[in-house]
């Protein structure tokens, strides 16, 4: 875990409220996919948990969505600006229980974890299929990312504007996987949780005071114990879970 300033050299809209940007700065301390990072802004008490989208080399890619002071504050940052980032936060996904083809569903501001993901399993020589879950058709990002990293990408849409009508467990009949990863707000974990046939690992969304356990406040129930999400997750495995 490391505190240190990043300077943001991206920052856009990519699509309805959802926003990217890149930073550069010291990312050693980032070693798994499903890690989150916790941003300090100026005038705000409370630091920001985002997930990590992407790493290379000293680029940080962070994708939320502007749905308070916090995230709008960010989304309008303008490039040049340093943000005091604290890295290495969180447990992330297992790569090794994976199988040769493991299923990643992300929904809205779960996709961006998704995407490291599946990037580390196809360096690994995996076959993963995505499945990416929105409202409507333009709330819809990074589709042809995951498409680049030669994925199958399967989008649903509640509305059916695009891809696939309905909830991403919508897609999943007919699906062959030997694995599964997933990040979303909790109704969709819990679906995914309901319909899924293997194993898999969660990544939990959840508000957090000090993102690395001291404040207590993200503690939730398992069949091990209680599990501070920030530090014992965000990432917990299916056979623990507690609905």
């Amino acid at each position: 875990m490391k505190d240190t300033y990043f300077t943001l050299t991206e920052n856009r809209k990519i699509a309805k409220g959802t926003y990217l940007s890149v930073l550069e700065g010291d990312t050693s301390d980032i070693k798994a996919s499903g890690q989150f990072v916790n941003i300090k802004l100026d005038g705000l008490y409370l630091r920001r948990p985002i997930s990590v989208c992407d790493v290379e080399g000293d680029k940080l890619t962070v994708i939320y969505k502007a749905v308070g002071v916090g995230t709008e504050k960010m989304a309008s940052t303008p490039v040049g600006e340093k943000w005091l980032t604290l890295t290495g936060l969180g447990n992330g996904y297992d790569l090794t229980k994976s199988g040769d083809r493991p299923l990643l569903i992300g929904g809205g501001a779960g996709v961006p974890p998704m995407y490291y993901l599946a990037k580390l399993l196809v360096k690994e020589g995996k076959h993963p299929t995505v499945i990416l879950g929105f409202g409507k058709a333009d709330e819809v990002f990074f589709k042809e990312e995951f498409e680049a990293l030669g994925v199958k990408v399967i989008v649903t849409t509640v509305d059916g504007s695009y891809g696939i009508r309905g909830f991403v467990t919508d897609a999943f009949d007919g699906l062959d996987y030997t694995y599964f990863y997933t990040c979303g707000p909790e109704p969709m974990l819990k679906a995914v949780y309901d319909k899924t046939v293997s194993s898999g690992q969660f990544s939990f969304e959840e508000r957090m005071g000090c993102g690395f356990g001291a404040c207590m406040g993200c503690t939730c129930k398992t069949k091990y114990g209680n599990k501070r999400i920030c530090r014992d997750g965000p990432v917990l495995e299916k056979e623990e879970i507690i609905w």
